[in-house]
């Protein structure tokens, strides 16, 4: 016995589900009908009674389709449609060994249960559907996965050198569930490191949901994080799913963290200790299984203290802090992080070619205090990408100031002579130097205050002419 689908115009038939004694293992799911008999068959499906053919004439069914259902050459056939609320899904077919087996009482007992046996065919194409889209939309999201891989790239920069420390607490505590929090200024890369703590945790192929908690009004909230039922408000006209559901078995990246309201943290304190949430206007708790990164700006422990945030919740989220360093603590990465966003950019802005960089770009970029970090670097970047003319080397001679807030370089009056952009590095260096006591490397050394390789350093010392080692020593008078 067999559920099919025939299509009169492709002239094939289609299998839904199948039952008998001695199945093959492997089958083809679409059978193409000979065209002999093709409008006899036509006529006999179209008239919507039982079909009954005890003495089959050859060729009449095809091969396949007989060897599927393990029938020999001489064998009866019975079918009947299946229509729902007159519309056509299917026949059911019946098959026997040998000649002369189906009776007008076959047809009578197959008519009493044509209804359940179209409900079954009813479920069995949803249930198919189902399957289909399902694995449409899983396809998807791999694509979608692999794309946003590509655009962001799998690599880190400054995971070998300023982030080395930030990575090497990335591999700790990715394999885990732990909570995370990253704590840093604005444009450090907070969502970049918790993508990679999802990337390399267990839960990789999991879902990685990101909430701007400063981002959301107060009011959609609870909605957002937690979802609703139907009526839970005005304008709640169905069910929807809040960002905690649908990170179920993934990760939930709550940036931002302290812009949360108190009623929200408390929320947030009950799904973290008992993993369920309840959704806006519901009565049932509905557990979910979820790894929380979050971040944040701001000095929470001082929001703790002044009662801003809940300190129960705080300690919750306090397992694992990460702290990123700005870009001014990390300069050596600059050049790295330079040519990255250079090559990602002129293929964003659909450039002919990458432009090459003037020879005093990288330098300039190094001396300014980044107060926006790399999410400012990029930006600049992007802009220099823009106002840049073919043929002439790139340059941001006119997009950075040579000092910032918190520069260790005092600006000059306009009166006062310029200073070149050699001169202004060999000042910085020297102070760097004299902070350090002369020593180039290792802890408290100038290249460790610059956030650059010692063999760097050297090389800019001697093309700047500022003597180091020996060279650098000064003569001790003699008493």
């Amino acid at each position: 016995m067999g559920l099919h689908i025939v299509d009169l115009e492709e002239n094939t038939l289609k299998f839904v589900a199948h039952v008998g004694a001695d199945l093959p293992e492997k089958y083809e799911q679409i059978v193409h009908l000979p065209e002999k008999g093709r409008r006899e068959r036509a006529a006999a499906l179209k008239s919507g009674d039982i079909l009954i053919i005890n003495r089959p004439e050859p060729n009449l069914l095809p091969k396949a389709m007989l060897e599927r259902l393990g029938q020999k050459e001489d064998y009866s056939f019975m079918q009947i449609a299946l229509d729902l609320e007159g519309t056509q899904l299917g026949y059911i077919g019946l098959m026997a060994d040998g000649a002369d087996q189906f009776t007008d009482e076959h047809a009578r007992l197959l008519r009493l249960i044509r209804e359940p046996l179209t409900i079954a065919m009813s479920n069995a194409m949803e249930h198919q559907e189902v399957i289909r889209l399902k694995q449409m939309l899983a396809d998807d999201n791999k694509y979608l996965l692999e794309e946003l891989r590509s655009i962001s790239g799998d690599e880190i920069i400054g995971a070998d050198f300023g982030l080395s420390m930030v990575m090497r607490m990335v591999e700790q505590v990715a394999p885990l569930d732990s909570p995370v929090l990253l704590l840093g200024e604005t444009g450090t890369g907070k969502e970049v490191i918790a993508n990679a703590i999802h990337n390399s945790s267990p839960r990789r192929d999991g879902p990685f949901i990101k909430v701007n908690c400063g981002a959301i009004p107060e009011t959609l909230l609870d909605s957002e994080l937690f979802g609703h039922e139907k009526g839970a408000f005005t304008g709640a006209i169905g069910q929807k799913r809040g960002r905690f559901e649908r990170a179920d078995k993934g990760t939930i990246f709550l940036d931002e963290i302290g812009e949360l309201p108190p009623q929200a943290q408390v929320r947030l304190l009950h799904v973290l200790q008992r993993k369920e949430i309840e959704r806006l206007g519901g009565t049932c708790s509905i557990p979910v299984d979820i790894r929380v990164i979050s971040a944040t700006h701001r000095n929470l422990q001082e929001m703790v203290g002044s009662g801003q945030f809940r300190e129960d919740l705080w300690f919750r989220l306090n397992v694992f802090p990460i702290m990123i360093p700005p870009l001014r603590q990390r300069k050596g990465d600059i050049p790295s992080l330079v040519h990255h966003f250079i090559l990602r950019k002129s293929i964003e802005l659909k450039l002919k070619e990458k432009p090459k960089l003037a020879s005093d770009a990288v330098d300039r970029l190094t001396v300014y205090d980044w107060p926006g970090n790399v999410r400012e670097l990029e930006n600049t970047i992007e802009r220099a990408l823009i106002q840049h003319r073919a043929g002439a080397p790139l340059s941001f001679e006119a997009l950075l100031p040579l000092s910032s807030p918190g520069n260790v370089l005092q600006s000059q009056s306009r009166d006062e002579p310029f200073a070149s952009l050699d001169e202004i590095n060999a000042q910085y260096i020297r102070q760097a130097l004299e902070k350090a006591g002369g020593k180039i490397y290792g802890p408290g050394g100038a290249a460790k205050i610059l956030s650059i390789n010692p063999s760097t350093l050297r090389k800019r010392m001697n093309k700047l002419a500022i003597p180091y080692g020996r060279r650098g020593r000064q003569p001790v008078p003699r008493v």
